[in-house]
């Protein structure tokens, strides 16, 4: 089978996600990771905090703490709620780790000997109430395209337009809100990113055409405008120091590398985090250095991210001239909205991911979110949706079917599953249908069609729900209880075909539906179309136990408290 190597885009360390972060990177990257697992593919996922910029030291500020003390707690705060969700990384590192730092300063090291690095003299926004250089995101304004007037220095978080401080209007300090700022001349090093324009435009084009549209239209727009020189440091207390045996100066001066540099890196960093826990069994250049025809690399990520993993970092990739791996294939989303607005994690605005699971278990969220998630073009979280596929598609289409047929057989047959009844016709013609929805099920996560597999899950769920209805065994039994027997029999092997194949989507779910049949050696990791159209995986005699409420229905009592904590109103 094949090696799979999967990230998905690095949580900042500025606090608690909301869901739409959740839904444009590590969730659907988890379900992948999680799918082709069950398949017996080797899969290595990775993630981390990315701990290093402005919004690190701006954060640790405010709540009167060391830096490095407060992205400590908010790590451990993350992976909490990651954990909650029941995200299965393999490793969730840090980027302020020592094997990140070495590795970002070997990248710098190559890219300086190779000629892409230039140290030259800028002039920058200097606040003299701060006494110190701003920094890129330690300046707030108004943005020149959009006129959002919270806009950072680097970047608009409205329209998403890569900015630099002096492009502000009203332009004032993030540290003490002075708008007495100066520009005054300070050094840095630059990547020559346009000396690498053809190289990365030549990788580009043997990509594209496999990447969603949404993936290789960004990296088309970033190469026709050019590919700019950029500044890869950056005034800042905290982060990968430059190496003082290749810039003394720059390193007496206290300069460290700009996030943007160092965080693509720490995808590697973090394989060797991974690997240094257990460096007998485990070879972290085996997944990253000269693995080309080895590993399929896929990374997962909203679509402000692409850019900066499209074209800036493999423009820093070619540049080091070292075989490092680079992506195979960019699973690009648009924007989760929350009524129509964005979720914000700078402005509150939305559900964010510890509060998600305050009110819900991780499988209600884990459903809704990649049942609806952004795939080609935004979509919208409202509470009346989210409640509606809740009950819809979990309660009734799946729990429902879950609770009636082992509580109906354990009232009518006891304990085991019931024995007698030959299959028929219409348990000829379910197992074809079965299998054919499963192959459809496999083809859309296979080419990561998320709301389309959805779609195919919930098929899969609704046709053991219309061959209950068919065959009604309330009924049967009054007449043909071998009939019934077989039926109920049926319907429960349909619950343990869905434990397997529904555990990228709900695990924990999938976990107690598997469990409530006491069989020995359960061992299949997936469902064969030879198994799915027979149908007999649970054999009669087998024990069972009736589960509690798998998801319980949300009422109109629910969605009015969830609206009121919440707001349900346009953006």
């Amino acid at each position: 089978m094949a090696r799979h190597l999967i990230t998905s885009a690095l949580p900042y360390i500025n606090g608690i996600k909301h869901l739409g972060n959740m839904v444009g990177s590590m969730l659907p990257a988890d379900v992948y990771s999680r799918y082709l697992r069950q398949r017996g593919h080797d899969v290595l996922y990775i993630c981390a905090t990315d701990e290093h910029g402005t919004p690190a030291e701006l954060a640790a500020k405010e709540q009167g703490l060391a830096v490095d003390v407060f992205c400590a707690q908010a790590h451990d705060a993350q992976k909490a709620v990651y954990d909650g969700f029941a995200l299965a990384f393999d490793y969730f590192g840090r980027s302020s780790s020592a094997e990140n730092r070495d590795i970002t300063q070997h990248f710098a090291r190559k890219l300086n000997e190779n000629g892409f690095i230039e140290e030259r003299a800028i002039r920058q926004v200097y606040s003299p109430a701060d006494g110190r250089f701003l920094p890129d995101r330690y300046v707030e304004g108004t943005c020149p395209h959009c006129g959002y007037d919270k806009a950072r220095g680097d970047q608009c978080e409205n329209c998403t337009r890569v900015l630099d401080p002096t492009d502000l209007i009203n332009p004032r300090s993030a540290i003490s809100g002075s708008t007495e700022l100066e520009v005054r001349e300070t050094k840095h090093l630059f990547l020559l990113q346009s000396k690498l324009q053809h190289e990365v435009e030549a990788w580009v084009s043997r990509h594209e055409e496999d990447w969603p549209q949404l993936a290789s239209s960004i990296a088309r727009k970033w190469l026709t405008e050019g590919l700019h020189d950029r500044a890869i440091t950056r005034d800042l207390d905290w982060g990968v120091p430059v190496p003082a045996d290749t810039w003394p100066e720059l390193a007496a001066e206290g300069k460290v590398f700009y996030v943007w540099f160092d965080a693509p890196i720490e995808y590697i960093g973090a394989t060797k985090e991974w690997a240094d826990q257990d460096p007998d069994n485990r070879d972290w250049k085996s997944w990253w250095y000269d693995v080309d025809t080895d590993v399929r690399y896929t990374e997962f990520m909203a679509k402000d991210n692409v850019p900066f993993h499209t074209v800036m970092f493999p423009a820093t990739e070619l540049g080091v001239r070292e075989p490092w791996k680079k992506v195979d294939y960019v699973k690009a989303f648009n924007w989760l909205t929350y009524y129509g607005g964005k979720f914000s994690t700078s402005q509150k605005r939305g559900v964010f991911t510890d509060q998600a699971l305050e009110i819900l278990p991780a499988d209600y969220w884990r459903y809704f979110l990649i049942a609806n998630a952004p795939e080609s073009d935004d979509s919208s979280f409202t509470w009346e949706h989210f409640t509606a596929t809740v009950n819809k598609d979990l309660a009734d289409t799946l729990g429902n079917f879950v609770n009636r047929v082992l509580s109906f057989s354990r009232k009518r047959f006891g304990d085991d599953v019931p024995e007698g009844g030959t299959p028929g016709e219409a348990e000829t013609r379910l197992g074809e249908e079965i299998a054919t929805l499963l192959a459809e099920y496999e083809s859309h996560m296979e080419t990561l069609q998320f709301r389309k597999a959805a779609a195919a899950l919930r098929a899969l769920w609704s046709a053991g729900n219309s061959y209950l209805e068919e065959k009604a065994p309330w009924l049967e039994i009054k007449t043909d209880k071998d009939g019934a027997a077989l039926t109920l029999r049926t319907a429960m092997n349909l619950i343990h075909l869905y434990a397997v194949v529904s555990e990228p989507f709900i695990p924990a779910t999938a976990k107690v539906m598997r469990e409530a049949f006491s069989l020995e050696n359960d061992t299949a990791s997936w469902v064969t179309a030879d198994a799915a159209k027979a149908l007999a995986s649970v054999p009669a005699g087998t024990p069972f136990t009736v589960p509690p409420v798998l998801f319980a229905k949300l009422t109109d009592e629910d969605l009015e408290t969830y609206k009121e904590r919440f707001g349900g109103t346009e953006g």
